[in-house]
């Protein structure tokens, strides 16, 4: 997958967790959370056997929804702050 591909399915899928996690970094934030959350929810889905980001395409953008998700409640449970902010 092209670089652009990362980072639109990453500005994507960081809005979208920002949306569930209820956090506020910015589209910068959001496509950093979103890309690192693809990698994140990569390696989780290859150890319960799934497939992991695949491309530029819905399954991917789970993946990548899925990972950001996690990052960000990591972040929030590590930060010892009631909300994420930047």
């Amino acid at each position: 997958m092209g670089w652009l591909a990362w980072i639109i399915v990453g500005a994507v899928a960081g809005w979208l967790a920002s949306i569930v996690i209820r956090s506020s970094l910015g589209l910068i934030g959001n496509i950093v959370v979103g890309i690192v959350g693809a990698f994140i929810g990569g390696f989780l889905f290859s150890v319960i056997g799934a497939p992991g980001a695949t491309g530029f395409n819905v399954w991917s953008l789970f993946v990548a929804f899925v990972g950001a998700v996690v990052l960000l409640g990591a972040l929030r449970l590590f930060s010892g702050r009631g909300t994420l902010r930047a």
